[in-house]
């Protein structure tokens, strides 16, 4: 397979990434693990990676809630349950529950060791300034990985440089 991607690079003359930033605006499971795997997989493959959690996302960084995250039962069509069903008392639960059982069988880690492990491996991880001042949030509410609060032009200003990609989840 590297041997394809190289090829594919040399072929259409193709630069690789150097920097990941990504937004997470997202305060559920199946919202913030998408972040989670992509940061932590630019890490792996020795590709800068920051992300950027703002509105909802700061939940995944709040020290009170962020392993208490759930997967939203209504109006996910990623579950093929009807809306009506999701919103039966205790199905956001279940439907939570499961999906950390099938997370616990792959091993992947919790939010809070996820953001270990980027935070470890030189990740760096932000909150949006404008978000916390709009949920009445401190620095000392959040998890002490955090490495800064930001606003929306220091996180552009950041984003700066050849071959930096911009992913928003």
């Amino acid at each position: 397979m590297e041997t394809d991607v190289m090829s594919i690079k040399k072929e259409n003359n193709l630069k690789p990434v150097k920097k990941v930033m990504i937004i997470v605006s997202k305060g559920t499971l199946d919202g913030v693990y998408p972040a989670l795997i992509l940061a932590n997989g630019a890490r792996m493959e020795g590709i800068e990676a920051e992300m950027f959690f703002t509105f909802f996302g700061l939940e995944s960084i709040v020290k009170s809630r962020m392993n208490d995250l759930h997967v939203a039962a209504v109006g996910n069509p990623a579950l093929h349950m009807p809306t009506l069903v999701g919103g039966l008392p205790g199905m956001e639960h279940f439907v939570t529950h499961m999906m950390k059982k099938e997370m616990e069988k792959l091993d992947i880690p919790d939010v809070q060791e996820f953001l270990e492990i980027i935070n470890a491996s030189g990740g760096k991880i932000y909150a949006c300034k404008l978000a916390m001042d709009m949920f009445h949030l401190k620095k000392e509410d959040l998890w002490e990985g955090v490495d800064e609060v930001l606003t929306v032009g220091d996180f552009y200003a950041r984003c700066a440089g050849e071959n930096t990609q911009v992913l928003f989840t």
